[in-house]
């Protein structure tokens, strides 16, 4: 069975902002997220990315830079033996009526796809974020859930009991100490 961990981008990997990343210069990773990538992989665990990315969309960044963020959120990652099967990402934006934007579990079912993985795989999976939404998505996946407090997780935290379906998830201050957590876990 795969051991595999899906991770929101921005807020999980990188620093979050509310007037959207749009560049390689304003992508700027989270401490000890890149480290926390290369654990999982030194682990055998498959680490994959699921991002909503809605400013392609409205046209605050292009798939260049879309295609650079990721680039350098690889190289990054590598430098601690990390790396990511899969990026998938929604270019839609909220109105588009598409099946891939969070929390619809369209980005997960893409990285399944990509992967060839198993229901069984996608129910031992995590899927780690700091939106309601990114938990929402993994949670309708079937996909175990985590949030982080990084990015918006500190407000999506004083949510979390509204919606019954992912209130069981742990909630941890980073990917980091999530992974501390998993790494300890029986698999």
């Amino acid at each position: 069975m795969t051991r595999l961990i899906i991770l929101d981008r921005d807020g999980v990997l990188n620093q979050d902002s509310d007037a959207y990343v749009k560049s390689v210069e304003e992508w700027i990773a989270i401490d000890g997220s890149a480290e926390a990538v290369g654990r999982l992989c030194d682990a055998g665990v498959t680490v994959a990315v699921a991002t909503n990315q809605s400013g392609l969309a409205r046209g605050y960044f292009g798939q260049a830079d879309l295609d650079a963020m990721h680039e350098k959120m690889s190289q990054l990652a590598a430098q601690y033996g990390g790396q990511f099967a899969h990026i998938a990402w929604c270019p839609h934006g909220p109105d588009d009526c598409c099946d891939c934007r969070k929390p619809l579990p369209g980005l997960i079912e893409q990285i399944c796809t990509a992967l060839k993985l198993s229901q069984a795989d996608i129910d031992n999976a995590w899927m780690v974020g700091d939106a309601l939404r990114d938990l929402q998505a993994g949670h309708s996946a079937g996909c175990q859930t985590a949030l982080v407090r990084t990015g918006k997780g500190s407000q999506s935290e004083k949510k979390l009991a509204d919606d019954a379906s992912i209130a069981h998830s742990p909630v941890f201050d980073d990917l980091a100490t999530f992974v501390d957590w998993y790494l300890h876990q029986p698999h």
